[in-house]
């Protein structure tokens, strides 16, 4: 398995931050994206070693193995259990590895694991099966884009999977897809590949989970009188009646307008209009006699 340097894919070095790794993150990510690459498979690539290194070097559980066992890490708990297991014995009659605190680089620990799982002969050798690295990727949807179950190809370096993304998913939301993510070791199955998805919402809808928020002007004149106004949905224009002596920031539910429930297509959550009422501007003095008369019977 050959060694990346993850830290070098960030552009960073082992002292940075978490803030660090996400700024760098999102930068290239920017510049790597497959939408932005789409014939370029060598930018696909480096997404995808990108993703990996973001994954490690995020989570700080796997950043401090990856630290110590390099290329390894994956391995570091069976490392220390054997460890203990054998105190200072030697493996497979190759190498004695102590715990006394003795430092270790990178080809001894790579030398210990060939030889530990499965990396060369010996009958007390032993060989154990591990799972293959999981995989990341980011998906970018608009918010009308997810009304509907649709089908889509995505590229994962040369593989490309076709996929069914459910109705309404959440803007940050993660799906995995199992066995689409790195080959396994001495025959372990592989890792699953762990989609996340960024909603952008391209409309004038607020989104808080399945329901929708919006806010609409109405006239001074529609607020006291009552009307009947026309306004825009996600499935198309509605008609609303408005009450007479509507108060300003009053709230009114239009049931089952808003997105589609997640993997429950057929139900949908709320759309919730919020009153804004317009204080006319710049009136004639007709309408200035007028309201002070109407001032005057108040």
């Amino acid at each position: 398995m050959e060694f990346i340097d993850y830290y070098k894919i960030l552009g960073l070095d082992k002292s940075a931050t978490a803030a660090d790794i996400k700024k760098a993150y999102r930068k290239h990510a920017r510049k790597l994206h497959p939408d932005l690459n789409p014939n370029d498979k060598k930018a696909q690539e480096k997404f995808q070693q990108l993703n990996e290194a973001n994954e490690v070097l995020s989570d700080v559980e796997k950043r401090k193995k990856y630290d110590q066992y390099g290329k390894d890490w994956q391995h570091a708990d069976a490392y220390e259990q054997a460890k203990q297991q054998q105190g200072s014995q030697g493996f497979g009659g190759q190498r004695t590895y102590s715990g006394g605190g003795q430092g270790f680089d990178e080809s001894q620990f790579s030398d210990f694991f060939e030889s530990m799982f499965g990396g060369g002969g010996g009958s007390r050798r032993q060989t154990s099966q591990f799972k293959g690295q999981d995989l990341n990727a980011t998906l970018r949807l608009n918010l009308t884009d997810i009304l509907k179950n649709q089908k889509q190809t995505i590229s994962i370096g040369d593989k490309k999977i076709r996929l069914t993304i459910p109705a309404g998913v959440e803007d940050g939301q993660t799906i995995k897809i199992k066995g689409y993510g790195g080959e396994g070791r001495n025959g372990g199955p592989k890792g699953d590949l762990l989609i996340t998805f960024e909603i952008f919402n391209n409309t004038a809808f607020k989104r808080v989970g399945s329901d929708l928020y919006k806010t609409e002007n109405i006239s001074l004149y529609n607020a006291l009188l009552g009307a009947e106004i026309t306004i825009d949905t996600l499935d198309g224009a509605v008609k609303l009646k408005v009450k007479p002596e509507t108060q300003n920031d009053t709230k009114v539910k239009l049931k089952g307008k808003g997105l589609p429930i997640y993997k429950k297509e057929e139900q949908h959550g709320d759309l919730y209009i919020t009153y804004k009422i317009e204080i006319p501007k710049n009136l004639s003095e007709k309408e200035i006699e007028l309201f002070n008369e109407l001032s005057k019977l108040r």
